[in-house]
């Protein structure tokens, strides 16, 4: 890092593509910027590195995840936000060029809208020289946060102010690190690529926004490029204002529930999730049964797939980690977490309840209507002839398609699975799942893909 000698380590949630950091201080204290809610990987890596966790600090209101200051708060730290965000529990409100002194660094707040009105930077500072930025979403490595996602009436504005928090920025020195917060993966970033740590110098020379040549060419290509996002983003702000509400053991436990039970719970509206890999699924699911195969990318789909105020039911394989569920769930503010069902699969075989099952075909095996149900950016770059394009997240359960057999498909299979699933409980039949790409399809059939 330019001109400091401190540590910074980088949490990173690979299923939402954001990064919380945790940085060193001389004193043997750290402050974390950005944390998630779950505060355990940043207590153990304090433990291990033998610090005490002293500030968390949010450069924004988050849309996309549950924030973890509260529960580090809890744990001793202090909260430290933009005093405009108006957080509704103790913290220290700052404004631009307001500083922090932290166990002889500095931490001094920039005033950087645009991805929110609220949204500061902070520059870290050694003996009053600047080494590191924490750019939240002003900046991204090949992009800068979406601006779309407070409101309408507010994004032309927050566009502009964008702009020029972005020119600001470009005045600080070509070597300074950057760390942000939104990076490959994350719905509020307007960019891809696999570096989550940038400098100044290569953003001015890389970035293609910040390649535009004046403000309005800048609001183009920014507006240009933006994609859908999950429906929770709308209502995480204000959770993140209000104060989520502190996890006890009780809420990170997943009760097991009979098939008894979990056939009572849905009948008063809660849904049943099936997060076992999509091939187990494809063999055999309850009947209504939602898929959702619990990966990196979980969190996401369910915060895009099913209401907030719903009960939630869940069927596993046995060696699936019941934790890294549950905190996926907590992450994006779902917490009715009613239960797993207790035997799995094979209880509610052994109770003889309705069972569905979905085919699966090979590239070389397509054939009648398909279903693409990948974001519109990646079946822009190549898909099937013929085929319709959905993205999943807006895929209607009662969608009309054309009758006869269907063929949904993905990258891979998982969202295929779980578009059919929807399809399944909206009453569709002789659906089949692709396991495979387009690619793979255009390679076993000797036929090119149709682009854009």
């Amino acid at each position: 890092m330019s001109g400091i000698h401190t540590i910074v380590q980088a949490i990173v949630d690979e299923g939402l593509g954001n990064s919380s950091y945790l940085v060193e201080l001389g004193d043997g204290g750290a402050v974390v910027i950005d944390p998630c809610r779950d505060p355990i990987p940043y207590l153990d890596l304090a433990r291990e590195r033998r610090l005490t966790i002293t500030h968390s600090v949010e450069t924004h209101l988050h849309a996309d995840f549950v924030s973890g200051s509260r529960e580090l708060a809890a744990r001793g730290a202090s909260v430290v936000a933009a005093r405009a965000g108006n957080l509704q529990f103790e913290h220290r409100g700052l404004e631009d060029q307001e500083e922090l002194e932290l166990g002889g660094l500095v931490l001094r707040a920039l005033a950087t809208p645009g991805h929110t009105p609220e949204h500061l930077s902070y520059l870290l500072l050694d003996a009053g020289r600047p080494g590191a930025l924490f750019s939240g979403g002003a900046l991204l490595v090949g992009g800068v946060a979406r601006t779309d996602l407070v409101s309408p009436d507010l994004t032309a504005p927050l566009t502009e102010a964008a702009w020029d928090s972005v020119r600001r920025l470009l005045t600080l020195p070509d070597d300074m690190t950057v760390y942000p917060t939104h990076g490959a993966g994350s719905f509020c970033a307007t960019a891809g690529g696999g570096e989550r740590v940038t400098t100044i110098g290569a953003q001015r020379t890389g970035n293609p926004l910040l390649a535009a040549a004046d403000e309005a060419d800048f609001a183009e290509l920014l507006l240009g490029g933006l994609g859908s996002y999950p429906p929770y983003f709308l209502r995480l702000r204000e959770v993140n204002r209000r104060g989520p509400r502190l996890l006890d053991a009780a809420a990170l436990a997943l009760p097991e529930l009979s098939t008894e039970q979990v056939r009572r719970e849905r009948e008063r509206g809660a849904v049943l999730i099936d997060v076992r890999p999509f091939e187990a699924f494809a063999a055999g699911h309850p009947a209504g049964a939602l898929s959702i195969g619990l990966r990196p990318a979980f969190a996401s789909w369910l915060g895009w797939l099913v209401e907030p105020d719903r009960p939630l039911l869940f069927l596993l394989d046995p060696g699936q980690d019941r934790t890294e569920l549950v905190r996926q769930c907590h992450r994006i503010g779902y917490e009715r977490l009613a239960g797993e069902l207790a035997g799995g699969i094979s209880a509610w075989r052994a109770a003889g309840l309705p069972e569905g099952r979905i085919e699966l075909i090979g590239p070389d095996q397509v054939d009648g209507h398909v279903l693409d149900v990948r974001q519109a950016s990646e079946t822009a770059m190549g898909h099937l002839p013929g085929a319709t394009t959905i993205e999943l997240g807006a895929l209607d359960p009662h969608q009309a398609l054309p009758p006869g057999p269907l063929t949904v498909m993905c990258g891979h299979g998982v969202r295929a699975t779980t578009a059919a699933s929807l399809l399944a409980q909206g009453g569709r039949r002789a659906l089949r799942v692709l396991r495979g790409s387009a690619e793979d399809w255009s390679q076993a059939t000797g036929t090119p893909l149709v682009r854009g």
